[in-house]
């Protein structure tokens, strides 16, 4: 089978080896607002803020330019709880989730709206912290705890409070970060 007959045919064929898709974003900007936190009926917690990032680019005269895109974030369980607790708005945070778009009827016009947004499951906080206060056990920032849906980096005290650890990202997990 010469080549062109492979690929053609390697195409056209349906293959149990192939991944499904790829749903995977990757963000590192600020906080446009303070998260958000409600507990929902469920008594599971949810987060929402917008985080900016920005490119920068050099116009036809030479000149610097920066253009902002503004993402919607939502967090869930008890990443959503330390997002409100730790993160405030201009905040620097490395984001992992996913893309999901939601649909709904507008009450007032009656035409559907749609909204993309970012579903978090993993959160970074970079750079320095602002209001060393806000955050209790003396962490200063300059630690870069990193916060999954498995809490790594995390340890449960007796008050339900999360507390950073001490120890800096370790060298082996700075090159997973995609930059």
């Amino acid at each position: 089978m010469s080549w062109e007959e492979h690929s053609q045919s390697f195409f056209n064929e349906p293959h149990t080896t192939m991944a499904k898709g790829l749903n995977k974003v990757m963000l590192i900007g600020h906080l446009g607002s303070d998260p958000e936190v409600k507990v929902m009926t469920s008594g599971q917690s949810k987060a929402n803020f917008t985080l900016a990032t920005t490119e920068s680019f050099k116009d036809n005269d030479g000149n610097w330019q920066e253009k902002p895109e503004w993402h919607r974030i939502i967090v869930w369980g008890k990443l959503a709880e330390i997002c409100g607790q730790y993160l405030k708005k201009g905040r620097q945070v490395y984001i992992e989730g996913r893309l999901q778009t939601r649909s709904w009827d507008d009450p007032k016009s009656g035409e559907k709206k749609y909204t993309t947004e970012i579903v978090c499951s993993d959160m970074q906080m970079l750079g320095a912290q602002r209001d060393q206060n806000s955050v209790s056990g003396g962490y200063d920032g300059a630690d870069r705890p990193q916060i999954g849906s498995s809490h790594q980096g995390y340890t449960q005290t007796s008050s339900s409070q999360a507390i950073p650890p001490s120890v800096s990202i370790l060298e082996s997990e700075k090159d997973d970060l995609p930059f």
